[in-house]
């Protein structure tokens, strides 16, 4: 429900796998780094699975498209995230079937308790290619393989990716990650820094910093807490407002 402030753990304590899947190298990161970190000091295993790991023909990382997938897993996994991609190239892929097969293996393999996904509706078509596979591959790997072991995550939230590109995004889910700020900025900032060819300096936020501390400002605004990362639930839960 709006309003409540939850966290990773709790009455999820007993869970042991959260996945975040993302269609670029940096949607989770932007997305719900403070909720994967959250996940980390629980002693979870935390998997983010980036959807596209061919970065081959964007033009920002002409002949260090490998390295980008190198650098994103090491800066992931100094945090203790395991940083997954899959061989899609963006605006080559769709939600064909031979492309849920893909990413169902991929889900029923990491067998995740609770999973992040991003939100339907996009003006990027990789976001919303990259939410219809999640959406499908999380309730329905089972079926997709013919793997009768396979069993759903317990819970599903989606996540937002911020101004100009999410569209339609009413969160009724909020984490408070006031105390994960600021390794979730530097971890953003490191990375945009490698990408963009400049020296990290925590003094001179990158703009996609300044705009991610804008939405978390602005999301914890909205239930009480100084940061805050926004979900959204299919399946909202109700609440003892005064356990």
């Amino acid at each position: 429900m709006p309003g409540c402030v939850l966290s990773v753990g709790g009455k999820y304590s007993g869970m042991k796998t959260l996945l975040a899947i993302g269609s670029h190298y940096d949607d989770c990161v932007f997305g719900v780094p403070g909720i994967m970190l959250q996940g980390v000091r629980k002693n979870w295993r935390v998997v983010a699975l980036h959807l596209i790991g061919d970065y081959s023909n964007w033009p920002p990382v002409k002949g260090r498209h490998r390295e980008l997938v190198r650098v994103t897993q090491k800066l992931f996994a100094e945090r203790g995230v395991e940083a997954q991609f899959l061989d899609f190239a963006s605006h080559r892929h769709d939600a064909r079937m031979e492309n849920q097969e893909i990413v169902a293996k991929a889900v029923a393999a990491i067998k995740p308790d609770i999973a992040l996904a991003l939100w339907k509706e996009d003006n990027h078509n990789d976001h919303n290619v990259a939410s219809e596979l999640s959406r499908i591959a999380l309730k329905h790997a089972g079926r997709i393989l013919g793997d009768t072991s396979y069993r759903p995550p317990r819970e599903v939230y989606y996540y937002d990716n911020g101004p100009r590109h999410t569209i339609g995004f009413v969160p009724n889910t909020f984490v408070d990650t006031t105390a994960e700020w600021e390794e979730s900025a530097a971890w953003l900032g490191r990375l945009l820094s490698w990408v963009r060819k400049k020296e990290f300096d925590p003094a001179k936020p990158d703009g996609s910093v300044q705009l991610k501390e804008t939405i978390a400002r602005y999301r914890g605004a909205t239930c009480r807490a100084k940061y805050a990362e926004a979900l959204w639930s299919p399946y909202p839960a109700k609440t003892d407002i005064l356990g």
